[in-house]
């Protein structure tokens, strides 16, 4: 008689978006163009894009859906993908669903947050992206923590 073989089944809130290795991001404007289609919805969506060290995407994952102003994001989501992808580098993007891409008091203590944690894991966060729509203060769609040095990246 055959022993019942058994296996975990876990479930994650990650959902896989993309996966070509041949998307290259250089820019926030190309990372823009590769998540700009959570612009215009209702709630946050947090997405992470997984870079090898040519900075060719990997993956592109949703890793949290929030409300309205708000998402929450832990850094085991944001890293797990990355770290089993063989990301070298990864891009965080998110929408503020107001149209205003300034960046929350939140979303620079995350990004913090985020830094240490890639720098202890060795996997760099080259930036994080905010998608919002063009105003009278940005002549983009987004604003780039890294170009507005709003937070310190290595």
């Amino acid at each position: 008689m055959k022993k019942p073989q058994y296996r975990a089944i876990s479930f994650m809130c990650e959902i896989p978006m993309a996966r070509d290795g041949t998307t290259m991001i250089r820019t926030p404007e190309d990372a823009w163009t590769e998540c700009r289609e959570i612009r215009d919805l209702g709630n946050e969506i947090f997405l992470v894009l997984s870079l090898n060290t040519r900075n060719r995407m990997l993956d592109k994952r949703m890793v949290s859906t929030g409300i309205m102003d708000s998402c929450l994001v832990h850094p085991r989501e944001v890293f797990r993908k990355a770290i089993t992808d063989g990301a070298a580098a990864v891009i965080m993007v998110h929408n503020h669903p107001s149209g205003d891409p300034t960046p929350s008091a939140e979303d620079v203590s995350l990004t913090r947050q985020m830094i240490s944690t890639g720098k202890i894991i060795g996997i760099k966060v080259l930036d994080h992206v905010i998608i919002g729509r063009k105003s009278g203060d940005y002549n983009r769609d987004f604003l780039s923590l890294r170009e507005s040095g709003t937070c310190e990246f290595d």
